[in-house]
């Protein structure tokens, strides 16, 4: 038999700061620009009943680990159940099983954080936040460790939400915080812009954006929902996560190549290839970045690897036993 780790997630609670999951992403981004493989996520999706299965994997080696999120949503559960086995990268070894919810806010903060240290502008004072989910605020709180924002503002279309995330960050924060009624006063004249949303149609527009701004959009990985429109996309150093995943779902991407805005070689760079050395990042003060970020294996990897060396290290967790192959096929 073989021994794992098992880590619920309140063993994971507070292993790790906001800038220590920036750490571990910006690794792991590294590594799979230098040596890694990644897939976007596979999505088998049911009509009766509705849901979805899902999952996305990577292999770092420079990080030594690999695995990744497997999950499921809809199907009468009104929930969903983050399952992230954990191997070692040498030796293909099993070392960890982990309830992946509670890490998910922090590691896709970190994706974004790890997009606007490649790309804004190391001058960068001011953040806009469009949207006040869990994800949005997991945003922001890495975002806030790789930038000195002096001032922040959040729109959400419901005011009681906008006004909660802003009196939440004005305390988290030393920036000025403030809600505002609008996404275009929310841009306005921003120097990076985060959107965090489940919306279908554009959240910012081009011509509310300044020169030289930075976006981050995280809500979009689905071919109908798009937070750009064509001509932010048109516009931008267009960088997503993964090269093939932007063809798979990013809808924002493929909106403006489907009306003839962009074309397949609009693509940049991936992020690793940018984290790793191999592209330059922002190439000048007035350039108009944008990171896609969907969600990959590769944050989820570099950020479960760190966790659960930190749990190990602290005794956290139960071991629990797997049967090998070469056990549970033999019987033996």
């Amino acid at each position: 038999m073989t021994d794992v780790l098992f880590l619920r997630s309140d063993d994971l609670a507070g292993l790790a700061t906001p800038a220590d999951y920036v750490s571990a992403v910006r690794a792991g981004y590294e590594s799979h620009g230098n040596d890694g493989s990644a897939e976007p996520r596979t999505k088998l999706v049911s009509s009766e009943p509705p849901g979805m299965c899902t999952g996305y994997f990577a292999i770092l080696p420079e990080v030594g680990a690999m695995g990744g999120y497997t999950y499921a949503a809809g199907f009468g559960d009104r929930d969903a159940h983050f399952a992230l086995p954990l191997f070692d990268a040498e030796s293909g070894e099993l070392l960890a099983l982990l309830d992946g919810s509670s890490m998910n806010p922090f590691k896709t903060g970190a994706t974004g954080a790890v997009g606007v240290d490649a790309l804004a502008r190391e001058d960068a004072t001011t953040c806009a936040v469009i949207g006040s989910s869990a994800q949005a605020r997991g945003q922001l709180k890495a975002t806030a460790t790789v930038r000195a924002f002096d001032s922040v503002r959040v729109f959400s279309p419901t005011a009681e939400h906008r006004r909660a995330f802003a009196e939440e960050f004005d305390e988290r924060l030393p920036a000025d915080v403030r809600a505002v009624d609008s996404a275009a006063s929310a841009v306005e004249d921003a120097d990076v812009v985060i959107t965090a949303t489940t919306a279908t149609d554009p959240v910012v527009r081009n011509d509310d954006l300044a020169e030289g701004v930075h976006v981050t959009a995280m809500g979009q990985y689905d071919r109908g929902k798009r937070e750009l429109d064509a001509a932010t996309i048109a516009r931008s150093t267009y960088v997503p996560d993964l090269r093939e995943r932007a063809f798979q779902d990013a809808g924002a991407f493929l909106s403006a190549r489907e009306a003839g805005a962009v074309d397949d070689d609009h693509i940049y760079a991936e992020l690793g290839e940018i984290v790793g050395g191999h592209c330059r990042g922002r190439t000048s003060a007035d350039e108009v970045t944008v990171f896609d970020s969907g969600g990959t294996g590769i944050e989820t990897v570099a950020a479960a690897w760190m966790l659960y060396r930190r749990a190990k290290s602290e005794g956290l967790g139960e071991t629990i036993e797997f049967a090998p192959a070469s056990e549970a096929l033999t019987g033996e």
